[in-house]
């Protein structure tokens, strides 16, 4: 398929602490490249916000040549990287408390550089953000915001466009644990995906929704489109994990893990081993 091509210009900026706390130690930075430019943005701005301890970087050479690599592998994808240092205080409890300034960082580059971009993708899950969303918005761009685990409400509701990094294909891969040399491609029978229940029934089953590629196509959600990047998978009730009551279903706010599987009662496909992988 020949690329889409457009003038859209988009910068990306990651709270990489953010991330890396609420799920994304193995975020993969390419893929979350590759999901700002689906429709083929050009980026503009690539910044990922990082901290970096040198008081424990002086005494750790695990510490220190690990941030070195991980900054290196950054750069090597087109991010300028941003490093923070913590500094760290006392409290009135005599707790030794660590802080870094990205979020200011972040937002007052974001400002400064929003006249020359169309569209804005803020990866964090920090409502200190919301301000700048709004911002962002009366300048004129589009802000689309990836977060994982601990995401404020108010956040997602500000954004232009709210998506869980868990739900994109890749962005944080899978665990096999080893059960495959060469694990199925996301979205093929035996692959896990990670979806959403949008329709339950009372009699013991219901609907996953996932998203099958990264595609510019998000707003169709209506799977019978030829177009839309979707799927959709049925399930039994007695595959959901022990955690969820199937009442408070269909619901937006459990995103889960699951496995493609040849359904058994006809040439369809249906979810096994479902796991709940975020609770928002």
């Amino acid at each position: 398929m020949t690329p889409i091509q457009n003038n859209l210009r988009i910068g990306v900026y990651v709270d990489v602490a953010n991330i890396y706390m609420n799920g994304g130690q193995r975020m993969q930075y390419d893929v979350l490249r590759e999901f700002a430019c689906r429709d083929g943005a050009e980026p503009i701005r690539l910044n990922a916000y990082v901290t970096y301890d040198t008081e424990r970087a002086n005494d750790d050479e695990e510490y220190r040549k690990g941030a070195s690599s991980f900054h290196a592998a950054l750069r090597d994808l087109g991010y300028k990287v941003i490093v923070k240092e913590l500094h760290w205080y006392i409290d009135d409890e005599g707790n030794r408390i660590a802080k870094a300034n990205s979020d200011l960082e972040l937002a007052v580059d974001v400002m400064l550089q929003a006249d020359k971009l169309d569209r804005v993708l803020i990866a964090s899950g920090d409502g200190d953000f919301i301000q700048v969303v709004r911002a962002l918005q009366n300048k004129g761009c589009r802000v689309e915001v990836v977060g994982l685990e601990n995401v404020s409400t108010r956040l997602k509701q500000e954004a232009d466009l709210y998506l869980s990094g868990f739900l994109i294909p890749n962005l944080i891969p899978v665990d096999y644990e080893g059960r495959y040399e060469q694990p199925p491609a996301w979205g093929d029978i035996g692959s896990r995906v990670r979806g959403w229940c949008y329709w339950h029934s009372e009699q013991g089953y219901g609907f996953l929704r996932f998203i099958k590629n990264i595609s510019p196509s998000l707003w169709i959600t209506d799977t019978r489109h030829p177009d839309s990047p979707y799927g959709t998978v049925f399930f039994h009730d007695s595959n959901l994990p022990t955690s969820i009551n199937p009442s408070n279903l269909p619901s937006r706010s459990f995103i889960f893990e699951f496995e493609l599987s040849k359904s058994d009662r006809g040439s369809g496909i249906q979810a096994i081993e479902i796991d709940l992988v975020s609770r928002s």
